[in-house]
């Protein structure tokens, strides 16, 4: 097997585990909580950023742990990846995702696709969703530009997600792949089909921000 395939191989495994505990864990959440949606919330929170911390260490000496085509279009954008390379990985999120879904609900004995009904819709959920986008490349390429080490991208990465499940309205998606595969399933962490075009579009944006954002603030000479 080439580096490549190696490589987008563990990004789909890396992401669809990522999926498989923020759709797991709300369905566990839901289940145990009695109705407390707060409860509900910190649960999804803990297991997201437990699960975010432990698959970049796992993943990141061997693709870079992008588990996210947000971070994989910065990251092709500012020239660390080859645009051939992105568009693989991309590939590989994007179906890694759709089965993480698939995984949890054969878990929690859920039918395998149960489209979404929970709306997460309006300009405050899209402008949620730039801005936990863009914080969290600027994080990234702000690690990068230290040269900070796997595990402290790791830390920080987990970090910033976990507060921004809580800062943002939209409980932080921040993950094109992600928000699709979330849509397949109708339980806490679900998102509505219709409004899935909605966020992806905010997350580039916050994306396409960040990453030009940094090629001011963070010279790439010195990245």
């Amino acid at each position: 097997m080439d580096t490549l395939r190696r490589r987008a191989l563990a990004e789909a495994l890396g992401t669809g585990l990522l999926v498989t505990a923020v759709v797991g864990s709300g369905i566990m959440a839901e289940r145990l909580a009695a109705g407390n949606m707060a409860l509900v919330l910190l649960a999804n929170t803990i297991a997201t950023g437990a699960a975010l911390l432990a698959l970049i260490l796992t993943f990141g000496p061997l693709s870079g742990a992008h588990l996210n085509p947000a971070v994989t279009l910065g990251m092709a954008l500012s020239r660390r990846i080859p645009f051939y390379d992105a568009s693989a990985y991309i590939g590989s999120q994007l179906g890694g995702a759709a089965l993480g879904t698939l995984l949890a609900h054969v878990m929690f004995a859920v039918p395998l696709v149960t489209l979404s009904h929970h709306q997460r819709a309006g300009l405050p959920q899209l402008v949620a969703e730039f801005v936990a986008t863009f914080g969290l490349l600027v994080v990234i390429f702000a690690c990068l530009r230290a040269k900070t080490s796997v595990s402290g991208i790791a830390l920080a990465v987990a970090a910033y997600i976990t507060s921004a499940y809580w800062f943002t309205s939209s409980t932080s998606f921040a993950n094109p792949a992600v928000t699709i595969a979330r849509s397949l399933t109708d339980s806490f962490s679900g998102i509505r089909p219709a409004d899935v075009p909605g966020f992806i579009g905010a997350q580039i944006l916050g994306s396409l921000a960040a990453t030009f954002f940094c090629s001011r603030l963070l010279p790439a000479k010195a990245a």
